[in-house]
């Protein structure tokens, strides 16, 4: 299907920016811009949505517009279905049934991770709303979640505390918490960022990417979360999607990506490194998205030493470019392997 390709004029209302801001930023190459024959700029209007909603999220602090809505709680107390109702009005998703549903899911997920999780005393909730995108920003002033995960699960550092996270069901307070508030978060909506302790993990389901980087998020936690309002995707479908018959949390899907250890994916202990813990799950999708070379050591340990010893769990590699479904390929046990 062709792009729908509309004026710097419909881009400008849609993004609630300037034309000439939106020219400033196809000259930074943040939007691409098509040339008419009469020399008049047109926009790929999904692709420009996405793009500003990459950026906008991205960004930390100054280049955001001034939100719809920002309050500080205190922790001490705080319920997090009482701020929601409180809140939810400023973004206006009355007749967006699914934004509104995703939204208040990611919203008091996040908000209850902070009053029982963070150790902070007081959290900040910002909301931005814009015709063709919700933003929510809930930032707390406690522990950090990765240094907190780092402590709690005895990880050797905070890069794992984001590979844990990654995978589903980890939580430094199993009894009361299931692990799993993060993780559906971060798939229900368009983009996802959780800053914390100087590093930020960022979902991208729009261009169907993660990675982790660098933040000034150094006190706390900062979570946060951008959805289109017109959006027809189902919470329940996400839930669906990692789940079995029992509809019990059963599924995941590691990025091989987040993983890496600074030597690529080659060694066994690279490969033991992604499949800790995973034996709590039926079935592993590995996501080899962005990877374009495996080595034979990191292949027979994800698909015959791992697997032998935790018959329980499927492994199922996805998403790889010819060399690396080579090497997969030469790796999976043959008829009659033990």
């Amino acid at each position: 299907m062709a792009a729908e390709l509309v004026s710097i004029g419909t881009i400008a209302a849609e993004l609630g920016l300037s034309p000439s801001y939106i020219r400033l930023l196809t000259e930074q190459g943040v939007f691409e811009a098509h040339r008419t024959t009469g020399g008049h700029r047109r926009y790929d209007l999904a692709a420009t949505r996405r793009a500003w909603a990459t950026r906008s999220l991205q960004v930390e602090g100054g280049g955001r517009s001034t939100p719809t809505v920002a309050h500080r709680y205190p922790l001490d107390d705080l319920q997090e279905d009482v701020v929601h109702r409180e809140l939810s009005g400023a973004l206006d998703l009355a007749g967006h049934e699914p934004a509104h549903t995703i939204v208040a899911y990611a919203f008091t997920e996040m908000l209850n991770n902070a009053i029982d999780h963070s150790g902070g005393a007081t959290a900040t909730v910002r909301l931005w709303r814009r015709p063709a995108r919700v933003d929510v920003e809930i930032a707390d002033d406690g522990d950090g979640v990765f240094a907190h995960l780092c402590v709690g699960l005895g990880l050797p550092d905070l890069f794992a505390s984001v590979q844990e996270l990654s995978k589903g069901k980890r939580t430094t307070d199993p009894d009361r918490h299931s692990g799993e508030g993060i993780f559906f978060t971060s798939k229900a909506v368009d983009l996802f960022a959780l800053a914390a302790n100087g590093i930020v993990w960022t979902v991208d389901n729009l261009r169907r990417d993660q990675a982790i980087g660098s933040s000034p998020v150094q006190v706390g936690t900062t979570a946060r979360l951008s959805l289109d309002p017109r959006t027809d995707r189902d919470l329940s479908a996400v839930f669906r999607q990692f789940s079995d018959g029992d509809q019990a949390f059963s599924r995941t899907r590691p990025v091989v990506r987040l993983f890496e250890i600074g030597v690529g994916f080659v060694s066994r202990s690279e490969a033991k490194r992604l499949l800790a813990g995973l034996d709590r799950f039926k079935e592993v999708e590995v996501d080899f998205t962005g990877i374009d070379v495996v080595g034979q050591g990191f292949v027979d340990e994800l698909l015959r030493v791992w697997p032998a010893a935790h018959p329980d769990t499927r492994i199922v590699p996805s998403h790889m470019t010819e060399e690396v479904q080579f090497m997969v390929s030469r790796g999976l046990p043959g008829p009659g392997s033990e």
